[in-house]
């Protein structure tokens, strides 16, 4: 394993809470940092991902903060579907707000990255009165702007953690110098299969894309507090896609950019990452 500065392995020695809450049939693996009673922040993964992607970042959130991550359904240890749609999503973080006691002091703050960014608009157009505010962190949308991915080969599995280990990839591509992070969330993305091989965590079925229609006008419709933060060097959330952003988010709306961070803007620039989100969240304490 990659040596890894002081922070990141002081974080992952906090303790968190482990629960479980069904939503609509799939069990959905929840974590929770901090003391119940303080104000709430509820973080979405991406696409593919699991709640390890925020893990090692929610203590520093939780100094403050009553912190929920959870790992959508298809994704990490939660239950599969046969389809998945943003508004599951979306419910699914309400009911983790929810049993995690995110919601004690009042509405929680929503940020999802990537794909998670979009239930975080869902909910901020469709039921903005159980939202604090709203993040979405380099989350790019449907259209023209976006290439299409092909879905990933079905039922892949290695031989060993080694080999598994060889075959993770970010999506979209980067170069990663942060290598202990990419590696621990490599190793919590896999499952040991019952013939002892390994497989990734994930329904391949994702990758093939959910329903996603109705984003562009989630985006106009937000009515929280609304932040987009964007990695300095991301290619999905620049160019045509990012001035596309921009015109359509509702007026009022804070652009943040991070520097020297591609896409996966929590791995690259972790530290500077969580310095905005705790600036954001004093804001609306």
């Amino acid at each position: 394993m990659p040596e890894a500065p002081a922070w990141f392995r002081r974080n992952l020695t906090v303790p968190a809470e482990r629960f479980s809450v069904t939503v609509e049939g799939a069990a959905i693996d929840c974590r929770a940092w901090g003391g119940p009673g303080k104000p709430g922040v509820v973080l979405l993964h991406g696409n593919s991902a699991h709640h390890g992607w925020w893990s090692y970042l929610a203590p520093f959130l939780a100094e403050t903060h009553r912190v929920v991550a959870f790992s959508m359904s298809g994704m990490g240890d939660s239950g599969r579907r046969t389809s998945y749609f943003i508004r599951i999503f979306a419910a699914e973080a309400l009911a983790a707000a929810e049993e995690g006691g995110a919601n004690l002091a009042g509405p929680p703050v929503m940020i999802g990255h990537s794909a998670g960014g979009m239930p975080v608009l869902w909910l901020g157009a469709h039921r903005p009165d159980l939202l604090r505010a709203a993040v979405i962190v380099d989350s790019g949308l449907p259209g023209p702007e976006m290439d299409g991915k092909p879905p990933r080969p079905s039922g892949r599995t290695y031989p060993d953690i080694a080999e598994a280990l060889s075959r993770f990839r970010l999506a979209p591509p980067q170069l990663c110098k942060n290598l202990y992070i990419a590696d621990y969330i490599a190793r919590e993305g896999l499952r040991r299969e019952a013939d002892g091989s390994f497989a990734w965590k994930f329904d391949q079925a994702l990758w093939g894309g959910f329903e996603l229609s109705d984003s562009w006008d989630d985006l106009a419709a937000v009515q929280v507090p609304f932040v987009i933060v964007r990695g300095g060097l991301s290619e999905l959330t620049g160019g045509a896609m990012g001035a596309r952003i921009r015109r359509t988010a509702p007026a009022g709306t804070a652009f943040v950019e991070i520097p020297e961070a591609h896409h996966h803007v929590m791995i690259d620039q972790p530290l500077a990452l969580v310095a905005a989100l705790r600036s954001l969240l004093e804001v609306w304490q």
